[in-house]
C-alpha cells in the first residue's frame, strides 16, 4: 500500500498586537507543531521589530522549531539561551510538554483564535507530584505490569523483557496491546503498578513510571 503524506498549513495571517509582546521577556524562544512551522519566520520578524531576541532550536525533528508530543528536544536545545518559550499553535498538549522538560515560563499564541495565554505553573507542579507518588507506589509494589505498544515508533517489547529479566525483587507482567485503554487495566487487580514503555505522555492520564525511568532505578540497585 502506498503512503502520501499531504502537508496540513496554516494559511492565515499572523497578528501580534502590542499587549501581547509586552507580555514577553527580551529573549524568546519559539516551538510550534506541523501545522504552524510555515509562520516561525513571520513570528520571528514580527518579535525581533520590537526588540526581543529569538531564538529557534532544532534536535530530532526535521524542521526548525517543530515538537511532537513525545519530543520537545527543539525546546530543550535552546533551553539555556531563554527567559521563555512562546509556542505557536493550537491546545496545551505541546506547549505543557514543553513545561515538563524546562524550567523556563511557557507562553501560548493560537493563530486562529488569537487567543494569548501563559501556562500556569501548578499544572506542572501537579504533574510532578503524581510522579513523586507513582515512584513511592513502585519502591513498595512487589507485582509490576509492563504497558507495551505494538504500534511503529513505541514498541519497546524487547527492553520490557530485558527489565522483566534484570529484576530480581519484583514480578514483573508485560502487557502487550495495539491501542492502550486504561479501563482495561482495571481488569488485573493484582497488579500494584504499572510501568509504560509506548508514548512517555501517557503518565499525564495515568499514575506511572516510564519503562527509561525503571530500568534507571534498577541499574542503580544493581550497582
Amino acid at each position: 500500500m502506498k503512503t502520501f503524506f499531504v502537508p496540513a498549513r496554516y494559511t492565515g495571517e499572523i497578528k501580534f498586537d502590542d499587549r501581547i509582546i509586552s507580555k514577553l521577556p527580551d529573549k524568546i524562544g519559539i516551538v510550534s507543531t506541523a501545522q504552524f512551522l510555515n509562520q516561525i519566520d513571520k513570528v520571528k520578524e514580527i518579535l525581533e521589530k520590537s526588540g526581543k531576541n529569538v531564538f529557534i532550536g532544532k534536535s530530532l525533528q526535521g524542521n526548525n522549531a517543530q515538537l511532537l508530543g513525545c519530543d520537545v528536544s527543539s525546546a530543550q536545545v535552546i533551553d539555556d539561551k531563554i527567559d521563555a518559550f512562546l509556542y505557536i499553535g493550537s491546545g496545551e498538549f505541546h506547549p505543557r510538554g514543553v513545561g515538563l522538560k524546562t524550567e523556563k515560563d511557557i507562553f501560548s499564541f493560537n493563530p486562529i483564535t488569537e487567543e494569548f495565554r501563559k501556562l500556569p505553573r501548578d499544572e506542572i507542579g501537579l504533574y510532578k507530584k503524581k510522579k513523586k507518588a507513582a515512584y513511592i507506589k513502585f519502591l513498595s509494589s512487589r507485582n509490576i505490569g509492563i504497558i507495551v505498544s505494538t504500534k511503529q515508533g513505541q514498541n519497546n517489547l524487547i527492553r520490557a523483557l530485558e527489565l522483566k529479566k534484570n529484576s530480581k525483587d519484583k514480578k514483573f507482567y508485560v502487557f502487550v496491546s495495539e491501542t492502550i485503554d486504561f479501563s482495561q487495566l482495571e481488569n488485573f487487580p493484582f497488579i500494584e503498578c504499572w510501568v509504560n514503555s509506548a508514548c512517555p505522555r501517557i503518565d499525564e492520564d495515568l499514575v506511572c513510571l516510564n519503562l527509561n525511568e525503571v530500568e534507571e532505578i534498577v541499574k542503580n540497585k544493581q550497582n
